[in-house]
């Protein structure tokens, strides 16, 4: 997907009265010309096509674009925060321990960059945690029949009087992950609040969305964004997204302030 249509994704998640059922419509002849002229009647068919959106004719007329959940969790960064941290847990820690060998790097690095991608604690040297079932993980890393002296995923449970919250605080690094959110957070609070009525301050908000859109999304990849109880204290997860979805609300109404 081309940035700038990545990034009008992003721009839907403004004009909404509830976070979790974002639309867009057209509702001024004013704005169908400014669209025109940048381009955003093909972003709109491009992320239909892709099934990000769909499309919908009010009784009024007007042309109703919504988020799918599938362009809603893009939009977002692939997960939903919320849902994430809502999420059971059965107490129980799955790793995934793996030797290659040193002549197949290559293949040492995807896994790595597999199980980080997927959120896993790196614990120690070959060794990564999760609190959640490996379901996927036996279906792309095992497929068939296992090599364990190379390959094992394990169920655990800590037996040496280890809690949790050292196990979390071995697997990742919260204090990074916090310098990111409090990046995040510091931009939020330097959201342009005057009412767009020429295109300068238009420009000057789109400018600080795509700065707090690179930030979020810098620290909502590093994040595992594990079950509330494993959250150490301190976290600044919670707050950050908590000021985001003010933040996204405030800059929707300021959307429909907009004119040329």
């Amino acid at each position: 997907m081309q940035p700038k249509t990545e990034e009008f994704l992003y721009f839907l998640l403004w004009s909404i009265d509830h976070f979790y059922h974002p639309t867009f419509r057209n509702l001024t002849e004013s704005y169908e010309s400014w669209a025109y002229r940048h381009g955003l009647g093909r972003q709109l068919s491009e992320l239909t096509k892709r099934r990000l959106l769909d499309t919908q004719t009010s009784a009024h007329g007007d042309r109703v674009y919504r988020l799918t959940t599938k362009g809603f969790l893009h939009a977002l960064g692939g997960r939903d925060p919320e849902a994430r941290w809502s999420r059971d847990w059965d107490g129980r820690w799955r790793l995934v321990s793996f030797d290659v060998p040193n002549t197949h790097n290559s293949h040492r690095a995807r896994l790595r960059n597999y199980l980080q991608g997927r959120g896993f604690g790196h614990l120690q040297n070959s060794v990564w945690i999760t609190p959640d079932p490996l379901e996927e993980e036996r279906r792309v890393l095992v497929g068939g029949k296992i090599d364990v002296k190379s390959l094992i995923l394990l169920e655990a449970r800590p037996c040496a009087g280890e809690s949790d919250g050292e196990i979390v605080a071995g697997g990742w690094n919260f204090a990074s992950i916090n310098r990111r959110y409090a990046r995040h957070l510091k931009i939020i609070k330097e959201r342009p609040d005057g009412a767009l009525h020429n295109e300068t301050a238009a420009k000057e908000l789109r400018c600080w969305a795509a700065e707090e859109r690179e930030a979020w999304l810098d620290a909502v990849t590093s994040d595992p964004l594990l079950p509330e109880r494993l959250l150490p204290s301190g976290y600044l997860g919670c707050q950050s997204w908590k000021q985001r979805i003010q933040s996204l609300r405030q800059a929707g109404r300021l959307l429909r302030t907009f004119t040329t």
